[in-house]
């Protein structure tokens, strides 16, 4: 082999190595990107989890309530009525 084609040889050989090292560099920041993207949807979805529970608190109560209102509004046509039946005596 001659020191043409070697030098020729160990030129392509670095080359390669610097096109290796390139991939390799771009595999990790990929690696690293998708790591920040799942790390992401896990705090995603335990703000859907928290936003869920919250929810289902605010629609139970909001049936407790009108509940309460519509016991309120019996009693007040319940009351009026027997005033209504008091002064019409």
């Amino acid at each position: 082999m001659s020191e043409a084609t070697l030098k020729e040889v160990i030129a392509r050989l670095g080359k390669a190595m610097e096109a290796l090292e390139d991939a390799v560099a771009a595999r990790f920041e990929r690696e690293q990107d998708y790591a920040e993207a799942e790390a992401e949807v896990q705090r995603m979805n335990a703000d859907r989890a928290r936003l869920a529970q919250e929810l289902d608190y605010s629609e139970a109560r909001a049936e407790r309530l009108e509940n309460a209102n519509k016991e309120v509004s019996r009693r007040l046509v319940t009351a009026m009525e027997t005033i209504r039946a008091v002064l019409d005596r």
